[in-house]
This record gives C-alpha cells, sequence and structure tokens, in this order.
C-alpha cells in the first residue's frame, strides 16, 4: 500500500516539474508586450452560507428606524455645534479686532495727553506764581507754629473742621 501511495506522489511530482518547465519555457516571450498568462489557478467552489449566517448578514445590510433618526439626530447636533463654533470664532475675531484698535485709540490719547502735559509743564514759570502770589495777593510764608502734622493709620483722607476761626 505505501508503495502505491510512493509511486502516486513521485508521478505527481514528475507531472508537476514537467508542466512547470514547459511553463518556464513558454513564459519567454519576445517583444514589448505581454501576453496574458495563465497560472492554472482555479476558484474555489462557492458554498452557501449557514442560513443563520444568511440571516445576521441581511439584517446588518438593513438599517432600522430607530438607527436612521438616531444617525440623523447626530449630524444635526454636530451641525448645531459646528455653526456655533464658527459663530464664537467670528466673535472672537471681531472683538479681538475691536480690543486693537481701542488699543491703540488709547495709546494715541496718553500719548496726546503726555504731550500736552510737558507743554503746560514747560510753560510754567514758578518765580512769576511765586510773583503774583506774595506781592498781589498778600501770601507769606508759613511759620513754625502754624505747620500742624498728622499721623494717619489708614489710607482714608481728613478734613480740618475746626481752626482759628476763618
Amino acid at each position: 500500500m505505501s508503495q502505491n501511495r510512493r509511486n502516486y506522489q513521485q508521478a505527481a511530482y514528475d507531472k508537476n516539474r514537467r508542466d512547470a518547465k514547459g511553463r518556464r519555457q513558454a513564459e519567454y516571450i519576445y517583444g514589448n508586450t505581454v501576453r496574458k498568462v495563465d497560472f492554472g489557478w482555479e476558484e474555489a467552489p462557492m458554498r452557501r452560507p449557514d442560513p443563520k449566517v444568511r440571516k445576521n448578514r441581511e439584517r446588518a445590510r438593513h438599517m432600522s428606524a430607530g438607527y436612521v433618526l438616531f444617525l440623523a439626530a447626530a449630524l444635526l447636533a454636530c451641525g448645531w455645534i459646528l455653526v456655533n463654533y464658527i459663530q464664537l470664532q467670528s466673535e472672537l475675531t471681531a472683538l479681538t479686532k475691536t480690543v486693537a484698535r481701542r488699543e491703540s485709540e488709547l495709546n494715541q490719547i496718553r500719548l496726546s495727553n503726555d504731550e500736552d502735559y510737558n507743554r503746560i509743564i514747560s510753560s510754567i514759570d514758578l518765580e512769576e506764581i511765586r510773583r503774583v502770589a506774595m506781592g498781589e495777593l498778600g501770601m507769606v510764608y508759613a511759620e513754625e507754629g502754624q505747620i500742624v502734622t498728622y499721623d494717619g493709620k489708614s489710607s482714608d483722607y481728613m478734613r480740618k473742621v475746626s481752626g482759628n476761626g476763618k
């Protein structure tokens, strides 16, 4: 029995070798075109699937009304979120531009204010103020007894309500 099996295997081996040798010689092609080569592969016979498997596949192909509604709701939610996100982004851009414009205006106003302040300070003549205060208004420097010092414990202000009757 093993002898028959060995002979059968040897015969199959020899046949495959002859076929392969013939294929190798036939595969060499002259020219620039390639002919369709048949490798001798066979398609597996079509098996009918199990009825349970077929039923599950058919069920998977069809979408139920609930699943379609869920997908529609998810799509609407995504659309609403994206529209709101884009609106927020545009508002943020507009606010950023407004802040930048107002900061620019503030810097221009500060620059103008500093220029006006420096012009006013440079135009003040302290000697002229002293001359007018002492000569025309009769003001004098304070003497030793007229100066009152006060130590404030808080950052509030204070008023002097009593004095020498003036």
